[in-house]
């Protein structure tokens, strides 16, 4: 992943988003991770690190360098009298040189590699967390989009409840109509169905605030103008995966781990370039160029010196030992070691959490597969109580009220339904999110949404 990141570059613009076209979840997911501002920063911030990791290798090559000097300087040499009357000469001394120069680091016990290691990691690091990145990115549409579900179903289960509460205010009307019910039976029943009209009317508020909510998750311009396909229907079941499972696959799959991990590594390896300082470099340095110089002397015979253009040259080794620097590579090891430290303990922290929302995350799902088991009976038995009891106060067996106490249950039971169901789509989505398996073909494995 780290390679990729170097070598590509995000689509540009803002995510378009045709109002017509349903989108899948999935389609939901591309279009966010393409477009969303936080993958683009977490992209570039991937490729800061790549960069960087190409600076610490090149000091792995001699460095070659083109040099060119052209002047003029002038001169004041004292001389014998005998030769310089005035015990003096005025040297002018035009000078041309251009050539190469290199330089090259022999030996510096393990600090280029030291930092070289560092950049790796930190590399390593970014990658995990542009991957990570994508998946808050992934959940935030997930939830959003599973928002919008929900709310579109709790439409649906609304404009049942209030053809219910209708049908129920029908058989009040036509009780009354032939004697067997009173006027305040019917007032109680259109005020059951007013209040459906009213609870209606919320939830057409309810879904439009969740088509805003979802195009805000893609990174698309604020607006309700979205569509989308329903999640193809399942069945709630366990999931094959056993809680210590997960609890592994957490540990080894969360990019943020990964990311910690990679941190600590270059914390040490940082500590390992501040403990080669205590050791000397070598560096071989050499240099060639051409050299031209036109020198004149000022004397009274108004003598000179004759023009020349040589080649020239000179190369060795150059070794450097701080022997003392008032303690600051003792400072610099003892802070680099402190980081080492604090990232140890950060990692180890993290992890803790990491089991622990793992956990969480598992109760959810499994008391969330219970309930839309429990909702199913619920509603099933529900809407038996519900024709039964209308068919019975058809007949003059029951009253208004056992039919009113029926109806609510029915209600109940359906919305009951719509938020089981959607408590499962969530606690999937957040139990691949928790375990870091989201966006991976292992995300939903073994489990229904």
């Amino acid at each position: 992943m780290a390679f990729c990141i170097a070598h590509t570059s995000p689509p540009d613009g803002r995510a378009e988003i045709d109002p017509v076209r349903p989108y899948g979840l999935d389609e939901l997911i591309d279009i966010a991770e393409r477009s969303h501002p936080q993958t683009r920063i977490a992209w570039a911030q991937a490729r800061q690190a790549a960069a960087q990791v190409g600076m610490e290798r090149s000091a792995y090559y001699p460095h070659l360098a083109g040099m060119a000097l052209l002047g003029n300087q002038k001169l004041i040499n004292p001389f014998p009298r005998p030769l310089a009357a005035n015990g003096y000469t005025m040297v002018e001394m035009p000078i041309a040189d251009a050539g190469l120069a290199v330089e090259y680091t022999i030996l510096d016990f393990g600090r280029r590699g030291a930092h070289l290691d560092a950049a790796q990691n930190r590399q390593l690091a970014a990658a995990a967390h542009f991957e990570r990145v994508h998946q808050d990115v992934a959940f935030s549409v997930v939830t959003a989009y599973s928002a919008l579900v929900t709310a579109q179903q709790k439409l649906a289960a609304e404009k049942q409840i209030l053809a219910t509460a209708q049908a129920t205010q029908q058989a009040a009307e036509a009780q009354l109509a032939q004697g067997r019910a009173t006027l305040p039976d019917v007032l109680n029943a259109r005020a059951g169905t007013a209040h459906a009209e009213f609870n209606l009317e919320a939830s057409v508020g309810e879904e439009q605030t969740a088509r805003v909510r979802l195009r805000e998750a893609l990174g698309a311009e604020p607006s309700d103008a979205i569509s989308i396909a329903p999640p193809p229907p399942k069945s709630a079941e366990e999931m094959a995966a056993t809680i210590s499972e997960l609890l592994e696959a957490a540990q080894k799959d969360r990019p943020d781990l990964a990311a910690l991990a990679s941190q600590l590594r270059a914390a040490g390896d940082d500590r390992k370039a501040a403990e080669s300082a205590y050791r000397p470099t070598v560096e071989f340095a050499a240099k060639g160029a051409v050299q031209s110089i036109w020198p004149t002397v000022s004397v009274q015979d108004g003598s000179s010196l004759g023009d020349t253009t040589q080649f020239v040259w000179n190369v060795g080794l150059n070794i450097h030992w701080n022997f003392f620097d008032g303690g600051a590579r003792k400072s610099e090891v003892l802070a680099r070691s402190a980081e080492e430290r604090a990232m140890r303990e950060e990692l180890r922290e993290r992890q803790d959490q990491v089991a622990r929302a793992t956990w969480t995350a598992w109760v959810q799902y499994r008391t969330a597969v219970r309930q839309q088991q429990a909702a199913k009976v619920l509603l099933d038995a529900a809407t038996a109580s519900y024709d039964a009891s209308r068919e019975a106060y058809g007949y003059g067996v029951k009253n208004l009220i056992d039919l009113v106490n029926a109806e609510a249950q029915l209600a109940e039971a359906r919305l009951a339904d719509v938020q089981a169901r959607s408590a499962v789509f969530v606690s999937v989505a957040n139990l691949g999110y928790t375990t870091g398996t989201l966006l991976r073909g292992d995300a939903q494995k073994g489990a229904a949404q």
